[in-house]
């Protein structure tokens, strides 16, 4: 009995409706554990956009193996090679922006706002992919969106008087990150998944030499194996989830993975912290995993 493929869109059709699901799970659960260890590495004296060119490096290990296996068949075609660098560029860059942004105004402001991704490829898959959902799943997107920003805002006083320039910076990298899932799913339909995820790694790659020069070498810098090993250990956790989710956007309507897998990790990542560190959540933050919470198990039962 052959083995059926459970990233092959020609697979059995019992499976296929609901393997964006599994794959969707398996980013959120790992994008949840690496939530709950990230800053870990910057606690400990290793920055942030060193931190940018670890993960770069860890994106090569997955994006080998899933090669390999498809033996090394890579799709080279004008077309294919601007849509994954598209998606790659987007992410990456919306990264690079975040850097900065978070030096010139809020985090608790900016991080909401940026949460509000999926709004972006929710309307793109909407207009253009003209995909639809159930009623329960319509709602289940409703409440993640109304979910994600309630994950990192605190109702702080803030002024302007150092300059708004974080609020178009939030609004560049939202609609990066909200573009590169939409292209993440258009480009499934004509590319292999495995390819994407390769030019995503390439174009990762091709950044480091921006987050180096971003990094402040005046300052010290932890060059043991709890800086940049470490880094390396929590970051593969984002890598790995990075291809599932490609996976889960090649089998699942954008409009329902984009969402559950922004809800999802933040659950995961809140529920770690409160059994490892005991940390309980603000009161707002819990309104928000209840909410995404409840749009997770509406989201899961969408078709």
């Amino acid at each position: 009995m052959p083995v059926t493929d459970l990233t092959s869109p020609a697979a059995a059709p019992m499976g296929a409706s609901r393997r964006w699901l599994l794959f969707a799970l398996m980013t959120v659960g790992l994008w949840g554990v690496w939530g709950a260890f990230a800053s870990v590495s910057a606690q400990r004296g290793f920055p942030e956009t060193l931190v940018y060119c670890v993960w770069a490096l860890t994106m090569v290990v997955p994006a080998l193996i899933v090669l390999k296996r498809e033996k090394w068949r890579l799709d080279r075609d004008p077309l294919s090679i601007l849509y994954g660098l598209l998606i790659g560029l987007t992410g990456a860059g919306g990264q690079m922006v975040l850097f900065y942004a978070v030096t010139t105004g809020p985090a608790y402001l900016i991080f909401p706002i940026i949460s509000l991704s999926p709004l972006v490829t929710i309307l793109m898959s909407l207009v253009l992919l003209k995909e639809r959902t159930t009623r329960l799943g319509a709602l289940g997107v409703v409440l993640a969106l109304i979910a994600l920003p309630l994950f990192d805002f605190s109702p702080q006083g803030f002024s302007f008087s150092q300059g708004a320039a974080w609020f178009p910076l939030s609004l560049i990298i939202m609609l990066c990150w909200g573009v590169q899932a939409f292209f993440m799913k258009l480009a499934n339909t004509r590319m292999r998944a495995e390819s994407i995820f390769f030019y995503m790694m390439l174009s990762g790659l091709l950044l480091t030499p921006a987050a180096i020069a971003m990094t402040d070498f005046s300052k010290p810098i932890n060059w043991g194996w709890d800086g940049p090993g470490l880094a390396a250990v929590i970051q593969i956790l984002n890598a790995v989830g990075a291809l599932f989710l490609v996976y889960a956007f090649r089998h699942g309507k954008a409009i329902v993975v984009a969402p559950l897998t922004n809800a999802g990790g933040p659950l995961v990542t809140a529920v770690i912290a409160l059994l490892i560190v005991g940390v309980m959540p603000g009161e707002l933050k819990m309104v928000g995993l209840a909410l995404a919470f409840i749009a997770a198990a509406l989201l899961a039962s969408a078709p």
